[in-house]
């Protein structure tokens, strides 16, 4: 039993954010049901993205809107206040934030009190000082980039085959891509294999005459699959006319040239950014304790180390990882977030009725990556796969591991779909411009660009 009423303030809709919530609305139903507590969800998006669905909705494989999940649906029972928290203060159990209200209203931020916070904000992209970055590049952390991306690809494809400039035609469809993690290579495998396909349907474009380049800073890409498939990942690669330049970092971007270390110089219109990622600012907008990485200090059982009624988990907190050796936390990564949501939600409902928590542990069992359509390599309980049978597996955790029925259904039919017809090519660039054709019927000024992203 609750003894008086408690207010649960979750910060962030991502994978700990949402599943928490989840879960404290089924552990704690009759406490909700009585009034005992009271659960908020401040999350800057109404949904969750599951983010390895990324890539297939870049290629067409998946419709975006089935990439994410409602969080007013899924969290019927919990509070959602869309919105982003700008700092918080622990010690007076209080968060400011700020939403769409408060700056229509222009009364500024507001605050909001909490009994129990969980920090889960996720992380941002890891961006460095590179010149031409931020006017040039795009990332590939959001359904809106994923689908971007796409739109920007065809629409290159179109303008390398109207235009009869060589140079034109060349930055065109050059295609380079910052990163050898997860994100990278499967945004590059699938894009590419969609790309390939699309080519055929252009009378003066070729699959060859695209130039695809991955750059990465070490000397390795995909390092949670090992070693030895990362080599074979490299090979499959440069087997498709892929570059990959391995110990090579991007040093410009500038005026629509990517510069790289070893001197290479790549006339291209389109750069990919997806080099890693950093903890949200949110972190250093606190007074919690935080590691010299910037993360959450926290303890197994996923409180943050020395700090009463505050918790965190996923990509925001430094857990310490009990299946391995002193002093190793474990990884950010979806496989430990969804799971550590869990025991997240859990502790929390035992800390309310006075009980004992649990301990965080889970051994990491493995990865699965997608390489294009039957295409792919996996590390699993120490067993190593690679083409269809890897595809098939990363497809098939991915599936498992989606929330809600309605959406794995929704995404199993879309897959058995494209299995019986083509691919769609479709271009839908004029999105990011909406009203851009009616301004100009109205006599406005368009855009520099109404109908496309580039």
């Amino acid at each position: 039993m609750v003894k008086e009423r408690a207010r649960i303030l979750i910060v962030g809709g991502g994978y700990v954010g949402m599943y928490t919530a989840l879960r404290l609305q089924r552990q704690l139903k009759p406490e909700l049901k009585r009034g005992e507590v009271e659960i908020t969800v401040v999350s800057p998006d109404p949904y969750m993205t599951y983010q390895p669905f990324l890539p297939e909705a870049a290629a067409g494989s998946i419709s975006p809107r089935h990439v994410v999940v409602p969080l007013r649906r899924v969290l019927d029972r919990c509070r959602i206040v869309i919105g982003e928290v700008r700092s918080i203060d622990h010690a007076k159990r209080t968060a400011t934030l700020t939403t769409l209200a408060t700056e229509e209203e222009g009364a500024g931020a507001e605050q909001i009190a909490y009994d129990d916070l969980v920090l889960a904000p996720g992380s941002v992209s890891r961006t460095l000082p590179i010149p031409g970055l931020a006017d040039f590049a795009i990332g590939f952390k959001t359904v809106e980039e994923a689908i971007g991306l796409r739109n920007h690809v065809i629409e290159q494809m179109d303008i390398a085959s109207s235009t009869r400039d060589p140079a034109i035609r060349d930055a065109a469809l050059t295609f380079v891509f910052v990163g050898g993690g997860y994100a990278g290579v499967e945004a590059l495998g699938e894009l590419e294999d969609m790309a390939r396909y699309t080519a055929r349907y252009y009378h003066n474009l070729k699959p060859e005459d695209m130039k695809w380049i991955l750059v990465e800073a070490s000397d390795r890409i995909l390092p949670e699959v090992g070693e030895e498939m990362g080599r074979y990942t490299v090979s499959q690669l440069r087997r498709r006319n892929i570059e990959v330049r391995l110990e090579t970092r991007l040093n410009s971007c500038a005026d629509r040239v990517a510069v790289l270390s070893d001197g290479a110089r790549f006339p291209t219109r389109t750069v990919v950014w997806t080099a890693g990622v950093k903890p949200h600012p949110l972190l250093a907008a606190t007074d919690l304790p935080l590691n010299e990485r910037g993360r959450l200090k926290c303890t197994p059982e996923l409180t943050v180390d020395g700090v009463p009624h505050a918790w965190a988990a996923g990509d925001a907190a430094a857990v310490p990882d009990v299946t391995a050796e002193p002093g190793k936390e474990t990884a950010p990564n979806a496989q430990h977030a969804v799971r550590q949501a869990k025991i997240l939600g859990d502790n929390i409902a035992h800390s309310l009725r006075g009980e004992p928590l649990e301990t965080y542990s889970h051994k990491y069992v493995g990865s699965v990556a997608s390489l294009g359509l039957h295409k792919g390599v996996a590390h699993v309980y120490g067993r190593k796969l690679r083409g269809y049978p890897a595809w098939f597996m990363h497809r098939v955790y991915h599936l498992s591991r989606v929330p809600t029925f309605n959406r794995k259904a929704r995404v199993l039919a879309e897959w058995t779909l494209a299995g019986l017809f083509k691919r769609e090519i479709v271009s839908l660039g004029s999105l990011e411009h909406p009203r851009a054709e009616f301004e100009l019927a109205a006599g406005g000024k368009p855009p520099n660009d109404p109908k496309g992203s580039s």
